[in-house]
């Protein structure tokens, strides 16, 4: 197993140690180590293209690890009532659509790689959570509660910016894919 597919499953297995710190509220480490699997998702990638690494394995489970780290993330947020289920219904819905599409492909001997339209969609619900993440940390602080109380207005306008590309980005995938569905 090379470097970008090593870091890709690090990224995986990082997901439960996440979920535990952000249940005890380490808002703190959580954040810290939401960052730190957000960079391997950026290292990954770079390394894959850079050294020529990309394999059929990257290219299926590096989206799909991704997909569980955010997933991960949401539902935390969701169970703790900083988003609500319809917000995560849709997210979540658009994550398993593609993901479908994607099975879908590998069956008929495809992968199907993320688009530019997929990525900037990662990296900006990365950011959200790591917003999020932060302004819990931050608010866990007493002399800071009252400056992270407007910190939640802008992560609500950035919650539905990630709603906006999300669905936009999913649309995208559905209509470049077209021919999958409509052979399935």
């Amino acid at each position: 197993m090379n470097l970008p597919n090593k870091l890709t499953v690090l990224r995986v297995l990082m997901i439960p140690a996440f979920v535990a710190l952000y249940l005890v509220q380490s808002y703190f480490w959580a954040l810290a180590l939401f960052g730190l699997a957000a960079i391997t998702d950026a290292l990954d990638g770079l390394i894959a293209r850079k050294y020529r690494l990309v394999t059929d394995f990257g290219a299926l489970m590096d989206p799909l690890a991704d997909k569980l780290l955010v997933m991960a993330a949401m539902l935390c947020f969701l169970a703790s009532s900083h988003v609500s289920a319809p917000i995560v219904i849709v997210l979540l819905s658009r994550e398993f659509l593609v993901t479908s599409i994607r099975l879908v492909a590998v069956r008929k001997g495809t992968v199907i790689s993320a688009d530019k339209w997929g990525k900037l969609k990662t990296v900006l619900q990365m950011i959200w959570i790591m917003v999020g993440l932060l302004l819990l940390w931050l608010g866990s602080i007493d002399w800071l509660v009252a400056i992270v109380d407007g910190g939640w207005v802008a992560f609500n306008a950035l919650t539905w910016l990630v709603m906006t590309l999300t669905v936009l980005s999913g649309l995208n995938y559905i209509v470049k894919n077209r021919h999958l569905i409509n052979d399935a």
